[in-house]
């Protein structure tokens, strides 16, 4: 079957910002792509729903809903997705930058900074913001200063062992082989692969299955696929035990999630 062209997308702002911190959400359509561009100010991306994949040198990062990626000043990137999504971006001009992480990481969205993206969504700022939105946005990047710095949340890795069990869970999330029979599959021992686990990863090998079947549900729910469906897809031998790692993971459960990001509205 053949694959649709990307969409390319425009960055909205090249030379400036309409004020010092400016908040924009917008739709991204399905195999949607921001061109590779960097800018003077920092930049949070927030996915509302669906998943978005953000490029840079070095790497590249999966923005989940319980997640946002912080991009310094500066930093080169490109922002993308396979299915249809819809992400905030808070842009934040380089004085304030300065109680920010200066490298990509991701940043823990707590349940106050979720409530203020969708406040903010709902209520988008003026061009420039008025002053009591401009307090609104200056608090928020307070709070986005201090909240859990996650590192990424879905890790890769250049070891060719390692990289060939990830590609192969990423096309096949509910692979259900053990992890002795992946390594094999990669030509290793179990112990091998298990300790490039934990050095490139920064997690075991089940850690990471679990964030990258959550990553693969998510535009599955936001469709309107059966969590039954979708679990059975995923590996798992029943919803109840889908909706269990889901809900530990996200802190919802996925009709919680569901219910929560449908239906984003377009600006």
């Amino acid at each position: 079957m053949t694959r649709k062209p990307q969409q390319v997308l425009v960055a909205p702002f090249a030379t400036a910002l309409p004020a010092a911190i400016f908040f924009r959400s917008a739709p991204m359509p399905v195999d949607g792509i921001y061109p590779a561009h960097h800018h003077p100010w920092g930049e949070f991306v927030y996915a509302v729903n669906g998943v978005v994949k953000v490029r840079f040198k070095g790497g590249h990062y999966l923005v989940p809903p319980q997640f946002g990626i912080w991009l310094p000043p500066g930093v080169e990137h490109l922002g993308q997705n396979r299915k249809e999504a819809w992400h905030s971006s808070v842009y934040v001009g380089a004085a304030h930058c300065a109680s920010l992480p200066d490298r990509v990481t991701a940043l823990g969205v707590t349940p106050l900074i979720r409530e203020m993206l969708e406040h903010l969504r709902q209520h988008p700022p003026a061009m420039p913001p008025m002053p009591d939105q401009a307090r609104l946005l200056h608090v928020l990047v307070d709070l986005l200063a201090g909240t859990e710095r996650m590192g990424s949340y879905l890790p890769t890795s250049t070891d060719p062992a390692l990289l060939k069990v990830l590609t192969l869970l990423e096309r096949h999330a509910g692979d259900a082989r053990s992890a002795a029979a992946l390594a094999r599959h990669a030509g290793v021992s179990e112990r091998t692969l298990m300790r490039r686990c934990q050095r490139d990863l920064g997690m075991t090998l089940a850690a990471w299955r679990q964030r990258l079947r959550v990553v693969q549900a998510m535009p599955l729910l936001a469709e309107g696929q059966t969590v039954e469906r979708i679990a059975l897809g995923l590996g798992y031998a029943s919803a109840s035990a889908f909706i269990t790692m889901f809900r530990r993971l996200t802190g919802q459960t996925p009709d919680e999630y569901r219910k929560r990001t449908a239906g984003a509205p377009a600006r």
